[in-house]
């Protein structure tokens, strides 16, 4: 679809995003949305939430994104999944987190609904996997901040953050979690371009479509199980 260009200020660009992501879940579109900083989710989850019952948020993501404003705006990039679980109170589990402010730290000590699983505690294994993937609902909306992978293999983001997750835990959390529930809609957000360095956006697109491979396993019978 064409490219969803920047509004005049942040307020207007939520709501104009609400609007459209409302009118093309109208006509059963599933919705996979590259960003973009990752400020540009909110409004998208929010529209699934009014369309699935029961839905959860999957993050994967460097970071907490749980400040209630950041940068003198509520839309920002750091405030994302505070939209997301303290104003919406959508459950979610946030995968990969290596970096928390001291306000979001103390938030954490309140009923917010959301679990965490640390990078420090998971990057290089699967154990986790299972227990990460039951704490969702029925419903799921996946949303992949490239830094939540480390910043060996994907440099090319705004806020790099050492100790991130691997490519194959990476795809064995989605892949699982495809095979568990229902994802209705994703999107992947954070990728910055650099000239003259083309790996880390290879790696984005091979993500995106090896995901679709798997939410969509049913639909596409040529790809073997």
């Amino acid at each position: 679809m064409p490219e969803f260009t920047p509004r005049e200020n942040p307020e207007l660009m939520m709501s104009e995003l609400y609007d459209y992501t409302k009118k093309l879940l109208a006509s059963d579109k599933f919705i996979c949305m590259l960003g973009g900083e990752h400020s540009v989710s909110a409004p998208i989850i929010q529209a699934h939430n009014e369309k699935y019952e029961n839905l959860s948020v999957l993050q994967i993501d460097a970071h907490a994104d749980l400040r209630d404003e950041y940068d003198g705006t509520l839309h920002s990039h750091a405030s994302i999944m505070a939209r997301v679980v303290k104003d919406l109170r959508i459950p979610s589990v946030q995968v990969g987190i290596r970096s928390i402010s001291s306000d979001e730290a103390r938030s954490l000590k309140g009923d917010l609904p959301t679990k965490i699983f640390w990078a420090r505690d998971i990057v290089g294994k699967t154990d986790w996997i299972d227990e990460a993937i039951d704490g969702l609902t029925e419903n799921v909306y996946l949303t992949i901040d490239i830094d939540g992978l480390d910043p060996s293999i994907v440099p090319t983001t705004g806020t790099p953050e050492p100790g991130g997750l691997g490519w194959y835990e990476t795809l064995t959390l989605i892949r699982k979690l495809a095979e568990k529930k229902r994802v209705v809609g994703m999107d992947l957000v954070e990728y910055s371009y650099f000239e003259n360095y083309d790996s880390p956006a290879f790696l984005c697109s091979k993500l995106v479509y090896k995901s679709l491979a798997y939410i969509f396993r049913k639909e596409t019978p040529k790809i073997s199980d």
